[in-house]
């Protein structure tokens, strides 16, 4: 694909991904799917961080966090998320971080991620994520300055 046509992909699932978000209640912390009361797609957020990968989590090590379930693959990794839920869950509720710099709540693909200054982002896929790495100083300030409206 030219790299015009990823442009034009990109800009039509930033559109779709606004379409969506309307359908989302703007009030709620992080983003679940419409199927599903799971946060992160029932991946194991601090797996990312310890095993430096995405894990799926597990019915049996779960907990509830700001209105979603979290799963776990390990007591051990439950305790710690308990111990400290902000370092380990996913900047903007698990929205896609390059959809929030543009002022829309996008869902992500837990395997498309990235750990940056001890924060885990999260993007639609992996080619969006690919275009919010080129500048993702940038486009983690204008998310950043994006998601208290957002979430309102």
């Amino acid at each position: 694909m030219s790299r015009f046509g990823k442009w034009v992909t990109v800009a039509l699932l930033v559109v779709a991904g606004g379409l969506f978000a309307q359908q989302v209640q703007a009030s709620e912390p992080v983003y679940k799917g419409t199927f599903s009361e799971n946060a992160v797609s029932g991946y194991d957020t601090v797996a990312y961080f310890k095993a430096g990968k995405p894990v799926k989590g597990s019915e049996q090590f779960k907990t509830n966090y700001q209105g979603a379930v979290w799963l776990f693959s390990s007591q051990a990794n439950l305790d710690a998320f308990k111990a400290n839920p902000e370092k380990y869950a996913p900047q903007y509720g698990g929205y896609c971080a390059y959809g929030l710099s543009r002022g829309k709540l996008v869902s992500a693909d837990p395997e498309a991620w990235k750990i940056v200054d001890g924060k885990l982002y999260l993007n639609y896929d992996k080619d969006v994520q690919q275009l919010w790495s080129a500048q993702q100083a940038d486009y983690i300030k204008k998310a950043d300055a994006a998601w208290p409206t957002a979430k309102e």
